[in-house]
This record gives C-alpha cells, sequence and structure tokens, in this order.
C-alpha cells in the first residue's frame, strides 16, 4: 500500500504520572492512532528502548490489536548494545514480535549504529542474522538507524549493500551541521541508492519553538502556516524519503501534522529561502545542540534530568539566565543536580550528537549556581 510521509514516532507520547506503560498516556494515544489511521496514515515507529522499554508494548495494544495487519506498517530496532552474544538476537526480536503482536516486521533496523556499535553488529554477525530473518518472512525490509559521519555510513553501506533503508537525523539545522553531518549522510544514501527514513525533522521539539526573529520569516510569507510544518516539510521534500519520522505528544501536534502531510505538497524556492534565513537566525542561539532524546537518562546514576537541565541552559543563553533560575532550582528540587555527576561519561557511549555530556553539565551548573 502507499504510505503518506508522516510517520508516527512512539518515542514521545502523551505523559502521565503511572509508569505501567512507561509513562505513556494509553488513552490519549489511543485517540491520537484512531485520529492519524482515519486520515489514512500508516507508518508506525518503534524500539525495544523507547518509553522506558513499554513502546512496543503501547504499539500491540493500541494498533497491532485493533487494526487488520494490511494497515499498517511498523518499524522496530534491535538495541545493539544491549548484544552480548550471537544467541541475544533471536531472543530480542521474538520478544519485540510477541509485545509488538505481529508476525512480522516490514521494516527492522540495527539500531543507532556508529562507530561502537557497528562494531558489535559485525562481530555477532547482525546483518547476516537480519537476512536470515528476511528469508523466514519475519522482516520485509532490512536497514538501520544512524548516528555517526559520513565516512563511517559510507564504511557500512560498502559493507552491507543488501540493506534497503536507511534511518537519518535531518532537518535544517542540522543539514551543514560539522557534528551531525545531515547534508553528508543523505548524500551518501542516495549514492548507494537507499531510500531514507527521516528522524528527528524537528529536532526534539525545537524547531517548534524558534524565538520570534526566525518565526518572522515564516508568518511573513504564510501567517497560516505552523513553524513546526516548515521544519517537517523540508525534510520531506528531499528525494528518495519514504517518511518523515514525528514524535508526536498530544493531539494538536498530530493534528496540525496532519494538516499539512495528509495531500504534501514541497517546498518551493521561496520557502526553501525563508528557511535558510531563519536556519542562520536560530542557530546563533543553540547552545547546546540537544533533542531530548533521553538515551542519556536511563543508566545515570546520579538520577540527572540532562535533556531538561539542557533546555533550561537553552532558553537561559536565549533570554537570560535570571529568566530561568527558578526553573533550575526547581529542576533541583527533584534530586539529581548537575553538580551531582560523577563523570563517569556513560551516557555519553549513548549520545546520538555525540555531546561532551559531563563537561556541558559543568557549564550548566557554573551558569546557573
Amino acid at each position: 500500500m502507499e504510505i503518506k510521509k508522516l510517520g508516527f514516532g512512539l518515542m514521545r507520547l502523551p505523559w502521565c504520572e503511572s509508569e505501567e506503560w512507561g509513562h505513556a498516556d494509553l488513552e490519549k494515544t489511543r485517540e491520537m492512532v484512531d485520529a492519524y489511521m482515519a486520515e489514512g496514515f500508516s507508518y508506525f515507529d518503534t524500539a525495544a528502548v523507547y518509553h522506558g522499554g513499554h513502546s512496543e508494548r503501547v504499539f500491540g495494544e493500541l494498533v497491532a490489536k485493533r487494526y487488520p495487519r494490511e494497515k499498517f506498517q511498523v518499524t522496530s530496532k534491535m538495541p545493539v548494545w544491549q548484544l552480548k552474544s550471537e544467541e541475544d538476537l533471536d531472543r530480542i526480536f521474538n520478544e519485540q514480535l510477541e509485545k509488538c503482536q505481529v508476525e512480522y516486521f516490514d521494516y527492522y533496523f540495527m539500531h543507532s549504529l556508529g562507530d561502537g556499535n557497528y562494531k558489535t553488529t559485525q562481530k555477532f554477525h547482525g546483518f547476516e542474522w537480519m537476512q536470515k530473518k528476511v528469508a523466514e518472512g519475519k522482516i520485509k525490509h532490512p536497514g538501520f538507524s544512524f548516528h555517526d559521519n559520513a565516512e563511517k555510513l559510507e564504511e557500512i553501506l560498502n559493507d552491507h549493500p543488501e540493506v534497503e533503508l536507511v534511518q537519518l537525523q535531518i532537518n535544517y539545522i542540522d543539514w551543514e551541521s560539522d557534528n551531525v553531518q545531515s547534508r553528508k549522510c543523505y548524500e551518501i544514501a542516495m549514492k548507494h541508492g537507499k531510500e531514507v527514513a527521516i528522524m528527528e525533522p524537528i529536532k526534539g521539539g525545537s524547531l517548534a519553538n524558534i524565538m520570534d526573529d526566525a518565526k518572522k520569516i515564516f508568518t511573513d510569507y504564510n501567517p497560516n502556516a505552523s513553524v513546526a510544518s516548515w521544519a517537517v516539510r523540508y525534510a520531506a521534500s528531499l528525494d528518495n524519503v519514504l517518511v518523515v519520522l514525528s514524535g508526536m505528544s498530544n493531539m494538536e501536534q498530530l493534528k496540525d501534522n496532519m494538516s499539512y502531510m495528509k495531500d504534501f505538497v514541497p517546498l518551493n524556492d521561496e520557502e526553501k529561502v525563508c528557511v535558510e534565513k531563519a536556519a542562520e537566525v536560530i542557530k546563533n542561539t543553540i547552545a547546546i545542540p540537544c533533542t531530548a532524546c533521553r538515551y542519556c537518562t536511563d543508566g545515570c546514576p546520579a538520577k540527572i534530568n540532562i535533556p531538561r537541565y539542557f533546555e533550561i541552559y537553552n532558553e537561559g543563553k536565549r533570554y537570560g539566565v535570571n529568566s530561568f533560575k527558578w526553573h533550575y532550582g526547581e529542576e533541583k528540587k527533584k534530586g539529581g543536580a548537575p553538580t551531582d555527576c560523577i563523570e563517569c561519561r556513560a551516557c555519553e557511549s549513548h549520545c546520538p550528537q555525540h555531546l561532551q555530556i559531563a563537561d556541558l553539565l559543568k557549564e550548566v551548573s557554573a551558569k546557573f549556581e
């Protein structure tokens, strides 16, 4: 079936106090799933680690259990960093099928490949294992999600031309980033003839909440278009893109995304110029390029809410530190302050943005303490 380009990312679902579903509000998510499916959208993206390990269960409960299999596509991912042996591949994969309540995955990725995770994948013959699952009909389209430089992407695609799809972080801020290298990675994928799934088009939500000078560029051109729509359409306008994922956290975000993605129209030349101008304004105000993926928090021995402190720091740099000292103090009351960091740097090995988190936490505490 034809896939509309807006993918439902099951990573930042509506939040609730209950831990039963990893703090995902099941009722609000159900309403969003039904609205999404009713408009003809069908692509869901989950992973073993999203929502504290509950995202796949949420998908199984709200989508697979309630809709015919031919009405949706689902992608999940192998948490490569958890592998201790080749036997773990089958064990984890079978658990994922069970949680998602499906007999096969439409798309399946080795998760978050970079230098370290790629070495682990090679050690346990992960790509060869995926091909076996393709032969068994358990995986329809194999691929990998990627967080590293273009040179490493070239190496992986040279080694494994059998993969069909690459999931890349692409947005108009990271397009020319030396750190993320969105453009360079995209061009490598095109060179190898791979279809692309795009993650972080709104950069963890930060491109939906931009400063007034940048917002004015967009509203002057089209006062009826949301700020977020410019970021999603920018990503979806690229060639050979299967789907653009959005980690939607409420019905308002979903409805806005669907309003312009149901009958998607690529950016025209004038709109592309607007995006370029806004990007230059925004780049000058981003201190820490964190996307709030929360990969850093699960194993933190000091229980520091790293993304929240980075958010407060960025807002403080943008609007003035004094305006955000209260927010810093309120977060400290919950436990796990930046000053509690023991510099174990376990978080840094999981950061898709390759941030030097321990050093940045020192900057945060120096600014606010």
